[in-house]
């Protein structure tokens, strides 16, 4: 993860895929540095981060997104178009979001992973 922008000690924010957007980065500016937004994919179940950067004024400045977007649409627009722009109402500033790539493992290593069983 750290070719991708992660560095030991970064914030994470867990985010559920219906969240607001303004609402999960209030979260991401508490730490006032760039975070992780770690997120359950809906369709997929699989485990998906987000990079944020912090606002930047030498960013362009974009229009905030709508007031309803959910969190869900930034992964999916920065699955789509790679890094992605964007901006909140309450952030002077822009940042940039790009999504890491997941991390999926082989069938051997499935194989000789440790996974407890259930008991029924």
């Amino acid at each position: 993860m750290s070719q991708h922008g992660w560095t030991q000690g970064m914030p994470v924010v867990m985010a559920g895929a219906q969240e607001l957007l303004d609402d999960v980065m209030g979260l991401v500016s508490v730490h006032g540095r760039a975070a992780l937004i770690a997120m359950i994919d809906p369709r997929s179940d699989d485990l998906q981060f987000l990079h944020v950067s912090a606002p930047s004024p030498v960013l362009e400045i974009v229009t905030p997104a709508a007031a309803r977007t959910r969190i869900a649409s930034l992964f999916a627009a920065a699955q789509d178009e790679g890094m992605q722009t964007f901006r909140v109402k309450y952030w002077q500033h822009s940042a940039v979001a790009h999504l890491i790539p997941a991390c999926h493992q082989s069938a051997e290593e499935d194989r000789l992973s440790y996974r407890p069983k259930l008991s029924s």
